[in-house]
């Protein structure tokens, strides 16, 4: 309790205290005086309140002169009133109502004593006002605190020798979440969700997946690891498991131990901060006013909960059939965990973490606003907003938390746009659908802008076709597109393009020294790959291989892996696949058949499974299932720099012998395992024989006594003769005349 609470509780009991025995007194020497006549009409009172459960302290304001008090009460008047109403006091004739709100002074030292107390009209707005205003920023150098009057006497009327300090919980140390990680093997792991199994795999880009937990814990209590969806932080330090009765629980270390729950009855599907300091949960209900929570991932504490949709984000005309089709708006994290954005109409709220207030206390205005996204390596908000009030339709880049607008670029008869980031936020790509004046013709083009260079330089790529799907490799800065003069052709053509190109002069000398080239920032079309069958297209993490896939019910399954440096293609087929999914190393590849939970899954119940594949398109291993719902690779922090990846293939002969003698002896190791019960079965058979051996040996003198004294092992007792016999297995003749 603060000392401004302190000063001021104690003096309130003492002032009521002294005002009853005033009272008494009074009435006491008025006896005698009044009428038991009953009064006509019949006065009335205001209703007598016993508990001061309406009242609440504010504490941590500014200490200002008296002659800024009134100044300081309208300021301080302004934000409790956004609450609810303050109580109201009718006084005497002539005299000035009064209100419960009361800012005490210190005549000692004339200023204000940093604390003020409020009566509301209800005691729910004075709880509503604990909530809203515990920890407001009032201003740079003070947070509020809110503290309930009633808890204030309490407070006031505990002697201070009652308090006794807890003892402190025995330290219990947390599962190391980065064990995977010390894999001797440096293998991949992945997790699959198939009928009721959950289960993580151990994929070494060679053979077969291995095992490495399955919910043997919970088999053995009679439970399911998992009812619903799992999910990998975006580290891999967390695995989580939605359970729709119960909320989330995060599971991690070596042995996948049980290291938090956050309680979301209903959750659909959980979102993970870049630093995985937050989980954000969703249950997709639109009459819960708390149907989005964001939670502390180490204190496990609720910090804010949201509707599904934002205040007014529907106009009053759309109707409630089409609000049940349009999608709730996303809400995004910046890469460092800083701040976390949700689109409304006509802005972005941006909270901060970890306090999940607004920014500045206001949200950012972005008239017509469609689409934004955060730039994966900065604290830059990129959004795009259709034409609007006479203005043209544009792409903005700000900057938070200055709001400064670094980039804007206007365009015209826009359809619509999609925005693409580069991994490392070096480019953001558009693409952007334009119509004719009539409208009645679509084309399209690419707008790209290079972020990191100073003014942020923005060039256009006019493209005939049709763009159908638009990727950024995620190290460098080359970018592919499948396009085609009718969007609905089944045969597509596949670009790629760089964002430097070398110099005319550099190509004609044939320099090979990159230092010695002119590299110039202008987009250049490497190639063009054309009459493919695809749909989509997926970039290995690393870089270079690209898979150009056919994937859907309808489709072919037709998977192109292709390296864009050597120009080598191997085509390879997975029927009815539907997703494509690279582990984070680029080493291996992952395809799928899978439905979604709650049904579905009956109608390809022979195509259900995935299959593993290397980089190079060659099959590791297939598995299948009547029921496949999910695969997720476990996630890694990072991978090599260009630059690290430059060193250890300058020293490859290095490691070689290191890597040789490494796999020799790992298929030694598998040898041994798999020849385990052969080599049990062949020294149980000479166990046995060894032991009949012994056995004949000791019963010799008893045959010999049988026969005797006839020793029928001795050598010396045989007569040995040797016969030859002749077999003639063939013959020929052949006749040779004389020349």
């Amino acid at each position: 309790m603060s000392a401004a609470q302190r000063l001021y509780v104690s003096p309130q009991i003492h002032l009521i205290a002294s005002t009853m025995s005033t009272i008494e007194d009074e009435s006491a020497s008025l006896d005698g005086y009044f009428s038991d006549a009953p009064l006509d009409p019949k006065p009335s009172y205001p209703p007598l309140l016993s508990t001061f459960e309406r009242c609440i302290i504010l504490t941590n304001l500014p200490k200002v002169p008296s002659s800024k008090h009134e100044k300081l009460s309208k300021v301080v008047l302004k934000i409790v009133t956004r609450i609810g109403n303050l109580a109201s006091y009718e006084e005497d004739e002539g005299a000035e109502s009064s209100t419960g709100f009361c800012m005490p002074l210190n005549e000692e030292k004339d200023s204000t004593v940093g604390c003020a107390f409020v009566e509301y009209e209800s005691a729910a707005d004075a709880k509503k006002a604990l909530e809203v205003l515990q920890d407001y920023r009032f201003d740079k150098n003070h947070l509020l605190k809110v503290t309930l009057y009633q808890r204030a006497l309490d407070l006031a009327s505990v002697a201070e020798d009652e308090f006794t300090m807890p003892e402190p919980e025995p330290y219990k140390e947390r599962p190391n979440t980065m064990a995977w990680l010390e894999d001797s093997c440096q293998r991949d792991q992945f997790a699959v969700r198939h009928g009721n199994e959950t289960g993580v795999y151990w994929c070494d880009g060679k053979g077969d997946a291995v095992v490495d937990y399955d919910g043997e814990r919970e088999k053995k209590a009679g439970i399911n690891w998992c009812d619903y969806y799992i999910q990998w932080s975006p580290k891999g330090s967390y695995f989580a498991t939605l359970v729709p009765s119960k909320g989330v629980i995060l599971w991690g270390g070596k042995n996948f131990e049980k290291l938090a729950r956050f309680p979301a009855p209903g959750v659909d599907f959980v979102v993970f901060s870049p630093q995985e300091n937050y989980i954000m949960t969703n249950n997709n209900n639109r009459n819960d006013p708390n149907a989005i929570k964001v939670f502390s991932i180490q204190s496990g504490k609720l910090l804010r909960a949201f509707p599904l949709y934002p205040k007014d984000f529907f106009d009053d005309s759309v109707s409630e059939q089409d609000r049940a089709n349009i999608p709730p708006p996303p809400f995004q994290w910046s890469h460092d965990d800083k701040y976390l954005a949700r689109m409304g109409k006509d802005l972005i709220s941006i909270f901060e973490t970890p306090t999940m207030k607004l920014l500045d206390k206001r949200s950012l205005a972005c008239d017509g606003i469609h689409e934004f996204q955060f730039s994966p390596k900065a604290n830059i908000i990129a959004y795009w907003a259709p034409e609007h009030k006479n203005q043209p339709a544009h792409v903005d880049l700000i900057e938070l938390p200055s709001r400064k607008s670094l980039r804007q670029k206007n365009l015209f008869n826009v359809t619509k746009c999609s925005m693409v980031w580069q991994e490392d936020g070096e480019y953001l790509g558009v693409k952007v659908t334009r119509h004719t004046k009539s409208k009645k013709t679509l084309y399209n083009n690419l707008e790209l802008f290079r972020v990191n260079e100073p003014g942020i330089p923005v060039e256009m790529l006019d493209i005939k076709d049709a763009v159908m799907a638009f990727a950024w490799e995620p190290t460098g800065s080359r970018f592919a597109i499948i396009h085609a003069e009718n969007p609905t052709s089944t045969k597509v053509n596949v670009s790629f393009y760089d964002m430097f190109r070398v110099s005319s002069e550099a190509e004609k000398k044939k320099i090979k020294k990159s230092s010695d080239k002119q590299i110039i920032a202008e987009v250049n079309k490497v190639e063009t790959l054309e009459g493919k069958q695809c749909n989509c297209i997926f970039w290995s993490p690393a870089g270079r291989t690209i898979i150009l896939a056919s994937l859907g019910d309808s489709a072919s399954g037709t998977l192109e892996f292709y390296d864009v440096e050597n120009k080598t293609l191997t085509v390879k087929e997975h029927y009815r696949a539907n997703q494509v999914l690279w582990d984070p190393s680029g080493r291996t590849v992952a395809t799928t058949v899978s439905q979604p939970i709650g049904g579905g899954h009956f109608k390809f119940a022979m195509d259900n499974g995935y299959i593993l594949w290397t980089f190079q398109g060659k099959q590791l291993s297939q598995a299948s299932f009547e029921t496949f719902y999910q695969f997720q690779w476990r996630p890694r922090e990072k991978l090599f720099s260009k630059e690290e990846v430059a060193e250890v293939a300058k020293n490859i002969k290095k490691y070689e012998k290191q890597f040789n003698a490494f796999d020799e002896a790992k298929k030694r190791r598998l040898r041994l395992e798999e020849t385990k019960e052969k080599r049990k079965s062949r020294a149980t058979f000479r166990a046995t024989l060894a032991r009949l051996k012994e056995w004949r040996a000791r019963q010799k003198q008893e045959r010999m006594a049988l026969l005797g004294g006839y020793d029928s092992e001795d050598e010396d007792n045989f007569v040995i003769k040797e016969v030859v016999m002749e077999t003639v297995l063939s013959s020929k003749e052949e006749l040779i005349t004389g020349a």
